[in-house]
């Protein structure tokens, strides 16, 4: 449970890092998200969903 939560945390941090550093190319990645249907949306999330897990695997197996 603690590595869940550890892992949670650095996954906010990451994405705090991204805002703070690149705003505008966040902003236009947002608006690139709201413009697109939810069937491309799902399959992306399908997508990085199964990379996590890749990478997951990898360092700890």
């Amino acid at each position: 449970m603690i590595e869940l939560l550890a892992a949670f945390g650095l996954a906010i941090f990451l994405e705090g890092l991204l805002y703070a550093l690149f705003p505008g190319y966040m902003k236009k990645i947002l608006i690139f998200a709201i413009s697109q249907n939810i069937k491309n949306l799902r399959i992306f999330g399908i997508i990085f969903i199964f990379l996590g897990l890749c990478v997951v695997a990898l360092t700890r197996f």
